[in-house]
């Protein structure tokens, strides 16, 4: 619903205001200018990325559109699936690895689908808590591995959205370009013989491309790449979680205390409160009785 106010205030400003100024939308629809701009806008992304971040670049795209945003649900399922497999690793790796191995077949997960959507999350996890179960490394320097492999993680999912803004950054030139070829075009039809009006009307068409290299700057790729940078925020927001409740548990706290350091890293807006904490895992032991 955002997303859509979002467009239809963008849409209506720029061009109900040039409606409102008499403009008509035949002026401005220049599909060949169009074409140039966006392909060589395309055709940079292909040329300066590797195919792993187009990879991960249309992932994020795709999360973009649907916007499925994580609500309290996903972050009780993501804090009791935390408990419980601190619950676990205490009878060893053995009892671990049982789940661990292929969390998509361990009924363990599986009460926690929204978990096993995620599945760079799902892999930080697995691989970290069979870590932790090996018992061979303090807590001090387990924060120290986890937090290079969250930069790591971290730098690799933001490289889609830094690429995206660097060709926002271009469009502007892109617009220049096919306006450029345009002012080309109307020029060497002066020596056609038409008349002043058309010349006119070629010059005001090559300008076009200025304008929808400045639109698709400001008005489309700008935000959708803002919008992928919120996405990576809250997908390392939920591995700091997951980091903090593995560090916490091997420095020795009970696996409440654990829970509870790591709740303390969730957004706000749906940050759950210790009671209600409190008030899951009492229900999960009960189910458990």
């Amino acid at each position: 619903m955002q997303q859509i106010l979002g467009i239809a205030i963008v849409l209506g400003c720029v061009f109900g205001g040039f409606v409102l100024m008499g403009g008509t939308f035949e002026v401005i629809w220049e599909p060949v200018e169009l074409m140039i701009i966006a392909g060589a806008g395309l055709g940079a992304i292909v040329l300066g990325n590797p195919r792993h971040v187009l990879n991960e670049m249309m992932i994020q795209l795709r999360k973009v559109v649907l916007r499925k945003r994580q609500s309290s649900e996903f972050q009780r399922q993501l804090l009791l699936l935390m408990y419980e497999l601190l619950r676990t690793a205490g009878g060893g790796l053995k009892a671990l690895d049982a789940h661990v191995e292929a969390p998509h077949d361990s009924p363990l997960f599986q009460r926690y689908p929204l978990v096993l959507d995620e599945p760079k999350l799902l892999a930080f996890i697995v691989d970290n808590f069979r870590l932790m179960a090996m018992g061979k490394i303090s807590g001090h320097e387990l924060e120290g591995v986890l937090e290079q492999e969250l930069e790591a993680i971290h730098e690799e999912l933001n490289q889609p959205s830094r690429s995206l803004h660097k060709i926002a950054e271009a469009m502007p030139g892109f617009g220049i370009l096919a306006a450029v070829l345009g002012i080309v075009m109307a020029m060497n039809s002066v020596g056609d013989g038409i008349g002043a009006a058309d010349i006119a009307s070629k010059v005001a068409a090559a300008m076009i491309g200025t304008f929808i290299g400045i639109f698709f700057c400001y008005g489309v790729l700008d935000p959708i790449s803002n919008m992928m940078k919120q996405i990576v925020k809250q997908e390392m927001s939920n591995m700091e979680c997951v980091k903090v409740v593995i560090v916490t548990h091997v420095s020795g706290k009970p696996a409440l205390l654990a829970i509870d350091a790591g709740r303390r890293l969730v957004q706000l807006n749906i940050k759950p409160s210790f009671a209600q904490l409190e008030s899951w895992i009492d229900a999960l032991q009960q189910q458990g009785a």
